[in-house]
């Protein structure tokens, strides 16, 4: 039982809490017994986890993706950071120097460029996806 005095614009009070059961306080207000109901407090979100499917070796040089394998030279994530936007599509030419992703890291746009000439062969990245320093992101033929 607990026991509390206030004074709200010059008019006194006696409080006393008799009981709480869940989120139903029984109290005693100058005498007069209440039973009131409190809102619960809502539970703090829990942090989701960030689950990723871990590449698999191929044995042929390349990572296993969720459509096949892919092959050839990989560009990789230079940093940790969030994919804003994929410049190309599988199946197309690139010249080396060609924009092919955009990663924002540090709350800077970072162009990645292809390393070579060739053929996109596979682009195991989606936009709004995190990536960690290293990841492939895109391979070319």
């Amino acid at each position: 039982m607990n026991e509390y005095k206030y004074t709200i614009n010059g008019n006194k009070y006696e409080v006393v809490i008799s009981d709480i059961t869940d989120n139903i306080a029984t109290l005693t207000v100058n005498g007069e017994q209440y039973t009131v109901e409190m809102e619960k407090q809502a539970e703090p979100e829990k942090p989701k986890p960030v689950v990723r499917k871990v590449a698999e070796d191929t044995g042929e040089g390349g990572s296993a993706t969720a459509s096949g394998s892919a092959s050839g030279t990989a560009i990789k994530a230079p940093l940790p950071g969030v994919i804003t936007e994929i410049c190309v599509t599988e199946g197309q030419e690139v010249a080396a120097g060609d924009t092919v992703v955009v990663l924002e890291a540090m709350k800077m746009a970072n162009a990645l460029q292809a390393e070579k000439s060739g053929k996109i062969s596979a682009i195991v990245v989606k936009v709004g996806q995190s990536v960690m320093e290293d990841e492939a992101l895109i391979y070319i033929e």
